[in-house]
């Protein structure tokens, strides 16, 4: 079964209620994720690399291969957004699964649009509580104290 993308306004408004649902919950995990998205088939390489890293015998210029066949696109690839709300296997009832193709012409308004949606999404975050974690850091300092110290060397 192939992967249903939501369009970007879909995705904008369920993502929106996804932060809502984790504002009204005393925990969760809200996973993004963003990756190239070729098309299964889709090729734009301009020609594949098939030079060597050593000068040729016919020319004094050295040509380079480069480390990754599609680092020499013709086009920018769509991008593929995900969000996911973290539900483990045992969970998979209550997951919620979020995904949509953004293409290269479209990134701009794209982020503008999602950078809101994180920072309403932020709102509901609570600070970490590290006071324990800071405690125990002094406390170690403190131990470490003992020494020698300019005065006592000879």
């Amino acid at each position: 079964m192939a992967p249903v993308h939501l369009s970007i306004d879909d995705f904008f408004t369920r993502l929106s209620s996804l932060f809502q649902s984790r504002r009204n919950s005393t925990h969760g995990t809200i996973l993004l994720t963003q990756k190239r998205h070729p098309k299964p088939g889709y090729s734009n390489l301009i020609d594949p690399p098939v030079s060597s890293q050593y000068p040729s015998t016919s020319s004094a210029t050295t040509t380079t291969i480069p480390p990754f066949a599609d680092q020499a696109l013709s086009s920018p690839l769509p991008l593929i957004i995900r969000a996911s709300n973290g539900k483990s296997k045992e969970r998979r009832v209550d997951k919620i699964k979020l995904s949509t193709v953004v293409q290269p012409d479209q990134l701009e308004p794209f982020f503008t649009r999602y950078a809101e949606v994180m920072k309403g999404g932020a709102t509901a975050l609570k600070k970490r509580d590290r006071s324990g974690r800071k405690k125990s850091t002094k406390a170690k300092k403190k131990g470490k104290g003992s020494g020698v110290t300019n005065g006592d060397k000879k």
